[in-house]
C-alpha cells in the first residue's frame, strides 16, 4: 500500500463489524436466501407428493409415524418421562 492510500489519522473509520464477522445486512440477505430455497423445495415435494399413487403415499405415512414415535421414545428414555 503505498503512502497515498494510507488514511490519515483523522480518516480512519471505526467499523463496530470485524472482517470476519458478517454484516447484519449480508446476514438478512442470506436468511432470505434460505428461506426462499426452502419454500422452492417444499413446493417441488409437495407437487411429487400429490402425484405418488395412493399406497406409496401410505408407505410414507407409515414411516413417518414410525419415526415420529421412535424420536418420541429416545426424548421419553432420556428425560424418564
Amino acid at each position: 500500500m503505498t503512502d497515498m492510500y494510507k488514511p490519515m489519522n483523522d480518516d480512519v473509520s471505526h467499523d463496530s463489524h470485524r472482517d470476519d464477522e458478517p454484516s447484519p445486512a449480508n446476514e438478512a440477505s442470506r436468511t432470505l436466501l434460505a428461506g426462499v430455497v426452502g419454500g422452492i423445495v417444499s413446493a417441488a415435494a409437495y407437487l411429487i407428493y400429490t402425484r405418488l399413487p395412493d399406497e406409496q403415499r401410505e408407505r410414507l405415512h407409515a414411516q413417518g409415524r414410525a419415526l415420529l414415535e421412535s424420536r418420541i421414545n429416545d426424548l421419553r428414555s432420556r428425560f424418564n418421562i
